[in-house]
């Protein structure tokens, strides 16, 4: 079938992306599904910072490439052999589509599926091979997903089946912001009613952890961030402090606010910097939780003798050391009940011709999700 993508054909342009156009959008060809897979009718698809770095070229990818890896559609057909899903059913894509036979998936961990992961790296889905291509010339697929076009073709262990009454536009948030985030919390740190939590970096992800410790019962909720539009927007989501990262001596003082230190740091930023700042907040016999993504060269500095003699934890999560399957569903119940205000953290709404200046205003930290709709 035709359709229409948005396809980045070269990475490392420079900014304005609305001069440059990383983004081209284009008709394209995509195959029927084979064995296993599902042809997605894409309805939205969140902007994220992993995005920016496929175009910035800061985690390349191989191109041409259709990008967008956070969305939400409706089943439109089904290859050989699926099985679980139908025809209509309302899903979410996960953006590791897990094979369920690793050590990783043995172990219950499907976000470190090994064979996803190899898949992903490489732009192809989980069988080795691309369903996009125009004029004879293969297109990769990100993360497996590839939701900046109009239709996708996934593998069925990558969907999730979610509650048809949510708008696509809020559920497209749970396939990563809020998945990524929320699950920080809840699965790597496992935070309880009354421990004080630190979230250093205030895009979709970290706002999603904000929100999850407030829900979790956390004593005392800090967002640190640089951009004061956000720290408001914290405020208001229920952070009891707001701390400007920029301020010298920013540890310090927030080790001086909470009396040594927070029970829980998340840093969602993905620089080094950030990270070192959520280590410097973190509590004797603390945790210190990785989830923002920096480049493979990034590196930070750690005193060793801090991480023994004040028996710390520093641990990573990646994508909310989740179940997918188990946790979308989880995370969606929780938003409909009212207690994962989410919808909060949609900046705008844009169509595929307006990608390039939208990935602007996330570089620009204008914005906190903006979201794809169709």
């Amino acid at each position: 079938m035709k359709m229409r993508a948005a396809v980045l054909r070269e990475s490392g342009k420079p900014r304005p992306y609305a001069e440059s156009r990383p983004l081209t959008v284009e008709e394209v060809e995509l195959d029927p599904p084979a064995k296993g897979e599902v042809l997605v009718q894409v309805k939205a698809a969140g902007l994220c910072h992993s995005d920016l770095y496929a175009i910035t070229g800061e985690r390349a990818r191989p191109t041409p490439m259709v990008i967008g890896h956070e969305a939400a559609g409706i089943v439109e057909e089904l290859g050989p052999d699926v099985e679980g899903l139908e025809i209509g059913d309302h899903v979410v894509p996960s953006y590791v589509s897990p094979c369920g036979h690793c050590a990783a998936c043995a172990e219950g961990r499907p976000a470190l599926c090994a064979p996803a992961t190899r898949s992903n790296l490489a732009g192809l889905l989980r069988s080795g091979t691309t369903r996009l291509h125009s004029n004879g010339e293969r297109i990769h697929h990100h993360s497996g997903v590839a939701a900046f076009a109009e239709y996708a073709v996934i593998s069925q262990d990558g969907l999730v089946r979610i509650d048809p009454a949510v708008p696509f536009d809020e559920a497209a948030l749970f396939g990563c912001a809020v998945v990524t985030g929320v699950g920080s919390v809840v699965n790597t740190a496992k935070v309880t009613p009354g421990h004080s939590v630190a979230v250093v970096g205030l895009g979709g992800v970290g706002l999603s952890a904000l929100l999850a410790a407030v829900a979790a019962g956390a004593g005392r909720v800090l967002a640190v961030d640089v951009n004061h539009r956000k720290l408001e927007l914290a405020r208001r989501l229920g952070a009891s402090d707001v701390i400007d990262a920029a301020v010298p001596e920013c540890a310090k003082r927030v080790r001086e606010m909470t009396g040594g230190g927070v029970d829980f740091a998340i840093e969602t930023a993905g620089m080094p910097q950030a990270l070192e700042t959520a280590y410097g907040i973190t509590r004797r016999g603390g945790t210190t939780v990785a989830v923002g993504m920096p480049g493979p060269e990034a590196t930070m500095t750690l005193p060793p003798l801090s991480l023994v003699a004040e028996e710390r934890v520093l641990k990573g999560s990646y994508m909310g050391s989740c179940v997918p399957s188990r946790d979308i569903p989880r995370y969606i119940a929780l938003y409909r009940a009212g207690k994962l205000p989410v919808d909060r953290l949609m900046s705008e709404r844009v169509v595929l011709d307006q990608l390039n200046e939208a990935f602007d205003r996330l570089a620009d930290g204008a914005s906190v999700r903006q979201v794809l709709v169709f």
